[in-house]
């Protein structure tokens, strides 16, 4: 049976020219960066080079890129580290209801240690206000984190604007950035962005590798203790196979990233339509103006969404119901709740997110199967 994948913000395949980049650093190139000989060296000066390059795209300073295991250890490492750092300064934070579990469970811990944090509400599509955050900003915040795009509906949040805010009040200012980078250009410097989170395997990279941007004027805390690695913020041997991949990777996706939009732009825009031509009772979740260009959510109404989940899976159609760090749970996305959706229709959302394999054929299949199955679920 055929694959045809439409999970992209859950992950990615590994691109062959970053495989081609990543496998003599498993054998042949196997050294610990650490070791003063050749081979040890000349794995030093790799991940040197993969630092400036991902510097050079995001616009920062080499020593303000650190490298992670994925996203979830970079918002971890932000968070806990701003916030222990700073406590003599205030004990309030401000962030989403909306946000990756990283966050909104890395703030519970935080809040579980005496901080307070204010979790803000989106709007019915699902986008931050930057009034909203500014009206949150008491004398003791001191951190203010929302995410750039949302994992399950796409949304871009005014991230400029926020940061904007951030800055006039001396607040440190974090994004994660996880679904965002690969598909959108970011420059931290414009984007007023203090600290930013980032996994490779979302564009194309390797899994078990991430990178944290952090402003080298913002105090921070090692989470994380070892040996004397990235600049004695992260101990740990660093994993060399993964942070050759993520630069290539990166470097990749943003030299591509106007065709690869247009393309899964179009790719959604076709299934959208297609949708609400020939399937009564949907509705579009999210801003259809500032969102990801691979992303489509809707809601069937009348249907479970993870039943339709397992159905599409049996015809080979790799979808989701909502993030894939939920999975297991059956509950509603906190997301579509938080913007104020019903239970029953937030339980009926489909999240199809469209990668550069994607073709009209394999489109108009998903959208054969999908009508016979919302059609099956809806008679039961």
């Amino acid at each position: 049976m055929k694959i045809r994948y439409f999970d992209h913000a859950a992950t990615t395949s590994v691109d062959d020219e970053v495989l081609k980049n990543m496998l003599p650093y498993f054998s042949e190139n196997f050294g610990n960066p650490s070791s003063i000989y050749s081979i040890g060296k000349e794995n030093k000066e790799a991940i040197s080079l993969a630092r400036m390059k991902i510097a050079t795209i995001l616009n920062c300073k080499v020593n303000e890129i650190y490298f992670t295991s994925g996203g979830t250890e970079s918002d971890n490492m932000i968070l806990k580290g701003i916030a222990f750092a700073n406590k003599r300064y205030g004990n309030h934070i401000i962030t989403t209801k909306i946000e990756h579990p990283a966050i909104l469970n890395t703030c519970e811990f935080l809040e579980r240690f005496g901080y307070r944090v204010t979790y803000l509400t989106p709007n019915s599509k699902g986008i931050i206000s930057a009034t909203d955050v500014e009206r949150a900003i008491n004398r003791n915040t001191i951190l203010i984190s929302v995410m750039y795009a949302n994992n399950e509906i796409g949304t871009i949040q005014p991230i400029r604007e926020i940061g904007l805010i951030a800055k006039k009040y001396g607040i440190y200012f974090h994004t994660d950035s996880v679904q965002a980078v690969g598909n959108e250009l970011i420059n931290v410097k414009t984007s007023n962005i203090g600290a930013l989170s980032i996994s490779g395997h979302k564009f194309y990279g390797p899994k078990g590798i991430g990178i944290a941007y952090i402003n080298e004027g913002i105090n921070f805390l090692r989470i994380q203790d070892g040996g004397h690695q990235e600049r004695d913020k992260r101990g740990g041997t660093e994993n060399v196979p993964g942070i050759v991949g993520i630069s290539k990777a990166l470097e990749i996706a943003t030299n591509n990233i106007k065709n690869y939009n247009r393309q899964l732009k179009e790719l959604r825009n076709y299934y959208i339509s297609e949708v609400q031509k020939r399937i009564p009772s949907t509705k579009i979740n999210g801003d259809m103006n500032s969102r990801l260009s691979g992303n489509a959510n809707i809601s069937f109404s009348g249907v479970d969404g993870s039943k339709l989940v397992e159905m599409l899976a049996e015809k080979g159609i790799c979808t989701s119901s909502g993030s894939a760090c939920s999975a297991g749970f059956v509950k509603s996305s906190h997301v579509l709740l938080a913007m104020g959706m019903p239970n029953f229709l937030a339980k009926s959302a489909l999240r199809v997110t469209f990668g550069r394999e994607n073709t009209i054929e394999d489109t108009k299949f998903l959208l054969d199967e999908l009508e016979e199955c919302v059609k099956k679920l809806r008679n039961i």
